[in-house]
């Protein structure tokens, strides 16, 4: 796979994972996708905040709701756009120049190296090194795929209720005429 240079770039059903990269004295984005990769001159965390707005919230909004409906404070996986199942959690902190955003969607399984190291498979049959212990990638994948699954119970329900809603029988009536018997 050839590394391509872009300028922009939303994560998409086909993102696997945005990793930092040094670039010179910048840090830029190497993103790994299902077919390609590219080079952004954008940091990983960036590119999140800006996939969140290209699909209608923001970061800041994504985070909150997280805390406030599974009540994580630290490490926070981000749901990007629900509809088409993209999660994101990060590696660690991601306010430190380290951290990898990787997507849940995409892991297939994973396996411990060292103390400090595990490859991940993806479901292309691709894996990768990160420099993340296991124990902490089994926890981000834990905590993402319940984020996933209280908001698709949300989901669920507000569907559910609508259909309910627009399904419910009418109030009975009476076949005949609504004039009162025994009169015309």
């Amino acid at each position: 796979m050839k590394l391509k240079q872009i300028e922009e770039y939303e994560v998409n059903p086909f993102t696997m994972f945005v990793k930092p990269i040094t670039y010179g004295s910048k840090i830029y984005s190497e993103i790994f996708e299902v077919e390609d990769e590219f080079l952004s001159p954008f940091k990983p965390l960036d590119i999140i905040r800006n996939s969140c707005e290209y699909y209608g919230s923001d970061y800041e909004g994504r985070r909150n709701g997280t805390k406030q409906l599974v009540g994580y404070a630290h490490k926070i996986p981000i749901a990007i756009d629900p509809t088409n199942r993209i999660f994101f959690f990060p590696t660690t902190s991601p306010s430190r120049q380290e951290c990898i955003w990787i997507s849940h969607e995409h892991v297939k399984d994973y396996e411990r190296v060292n103390p400090q190291e595990t490859v991940i498979l993806f479901n292309n049959n691709q894996s990768y090194k990160f420099p993340v212990s296991c124990s902490s990638i089994i926890s981000q994948l834990e905590r993402t795929a319940y984020l996933r699954t209280k908001l698709m119970q949300r989901i669920e329900y507000n569907e559910k209720k609508s259909f309910y809603l627009l399904q419910r029988p009418k109030a009975m009536e009476a076949s005949e005429d609504s004039y009162h018997y025994g009169k015309r």
